[in-house]
């Protein structure tokens, strides 16, 4: 039986991908485990793996093509003995409800197949009893709206409701309200063209500006997914903020003693452990000595974690991202600045597997490298807390009653209030300091 070929979902909130290239051409035989094809994503470039074998009897989707939606028919495998043309003027329909033959991978083949949604189970807006399929952004917006998905036309694969379907349904004011809400819709309004920022038009704005004083940039996937994760999170995210100095003297005669014993490996040391690794090393420690720190707040319930799971911030072409060091407190700082140096290259390189830089239970952002001295983070969710930063700097500190220079960072840990509270965030702020100032506790 013939197959499709599906864009699949690489991570649970993509909507759409990019298709960056083909790999294979229609007529080519197919065998399980063949690269068909590259997916751009908002965080990385994926391959999209045959699962199936047989002809590749035709391709609906051309290189290059952006904004394509989760589940729309990329391509389709003629199965032996089937006739490619046959199959390829069916355009897929011969087999609508069987499942993707793909499977999602930056390395290995270890992601399962991506389903297609059903023919029979599509999206009927004219019974209001039926159900609606809908993304979880379009049903977010739609409830932050008051907008009942029912009366929503869909746009998406096998009518599924997109966010974009949604807008459009609040600008036209065409939607029934299930329910009149308070909380404001914290979606731009993409198809009115309005400025999430301000709320203000596309065209308004650039009134503002002569003509031809500027150029248009349009938004990547990965700035689009910022913006909207960042908006989300502050806006509905109660932040709580504190600040410490802290002493690095003793940091960093122990960073140079470590780095100095690192063992020679053709000619060059195995590791070169950074100040931040110390950060990151430091704050894990700092979690599991305040477990209560250590949580996701939920809805229902609060996920107490039982490893420390860190992400740090990356910045690379267009944004940024955040690969995560898992149970970072049992690794040593060696480790973590080995597998470090490795993800943040591969981040750069848009070659990080989903799982690499999803979830995590906190996140640290560095600036100091840019002599920032000292800032306030945004918490991400699920994590609950994010450590700033800043630079090294000698700076005037009295020691025992007499004036001296030391070298001192700042540091802001921002926290989600829900979840910890001052006094916790307080707790956590003192043991990482403590870790901090006493570095070689962290060794032992």
């Amino acid at each position: 039986m013939s197959a499709n070929i599906l864009m699949p979902a690489l991570s649970p909130t993509m909507e759409k991908g990019n298709l960056a290239k083909w790999l294979k051409k229609e007529g080519d035989v197919i065998k399980s485990g063949d690269i068909l094809a590259e997916i751009e994503t908002d965080k990385a470039t994926m391959e999209v793996e045959a699962i199936d074998e047989g002809i590749l009897a035709k391709i609906f989707v051309a290189d290059g093509t952006s904004d394509v939606p989760v589940n729309q028919l990329l391509a389709i495998i003629a199965s032996e003995g089937e006739d490619p043309k046959v199959i390829a003027a069916s355009g897929g329909a011969v087999s609508a409800p069987a499942p993707a033959a793909i499977a999602a991978t930056v390395s290995a083949p270890s992601a399962a197949p991506v389903s297609a949604v059903p023919a029979s189970a599509g999206h009927s807006n004219e019974n209001s009893g039926s159900r609606v399929f809908a993304s979880p952004l379009a049903r977010r917006i739609a409830k932050d709206a008051g907008i009942d998905l029912v009366n929503v036309k869909g746009s998406g694969p096998h009518g599924r409701v997109v966010a974009a379907d949604v807008e459009t349904a609040k600008v036209s004011g065409a939607a029934k309200s299930a329910a009149p809400v308070s909380v404001p819709a914290k979606t731009a309004n993409a198809s009115a063209g309005t400025s999430a920022s301000s709320g203000v038009s596309d065209d308004m704005v650039r009134k503002m500006f002569e003509a031809g004083s500027f150029e248009d940039v349009p938004h990547d996937g990965m700035r689009k997914t910022i913006a909207r994760r960042l908006s989300e999170a502050k806006s509905t995210i109660p932040h709580f903020y504190l600040s410490a100095d802290i002493n690095l003297d003793a940091l960093m005669k122990l960073r140079g003693e470590v780095n100095k014993s690192a063992p020679m490996i053709d000619g060059k040391p195995a590791y070169k452990v950074s100040v931040n690794d110390f950060v990151i090393k430091a704050l894990a420690l700092a979690l599991t000595r305040v477990p209560e720190a250590n949580v996701s707040w939920t809805e229902n319930a609060m996920l107490k974690h039982k490893h420390a799971d860190v992400g740090v911030a990356v910045s690379i072409p267009g944004g940024l991202i955040t690969p995560i060091i898992r149970k970072a407190e049992l690794k040593s700082i060696s480790a973590i600045s080995i597998e470090m140096k490795d993800m943040a290259g591969r981040a750069k390189a848009r070659k990080l597997k989903p799982e690499e830089y999803q979830g995590g239970t906190t996140a640290v952002s560095n600036l100091g490298m840019f002599g920032v001295k000292d800032f306030a983070a945004i918490v991400n969710p699920p994590h609950a807390s994010i450590l700033a930063v800043g630079a090294g700097e000698p700076r005037a500190v009295v020691k025992d009653g007499v004036l001296a220079i030391a070298t001192v960072m700042t540091v802001t840990v921002s926290t989600d209030h829900r979840a910890v509270d001052g006094a916790l965030a307080a707790e956590l702020m003192a043991a990482f300091k403590q870790l901090i100032e006493n570095p070689m506790s962290m060794l032992v």
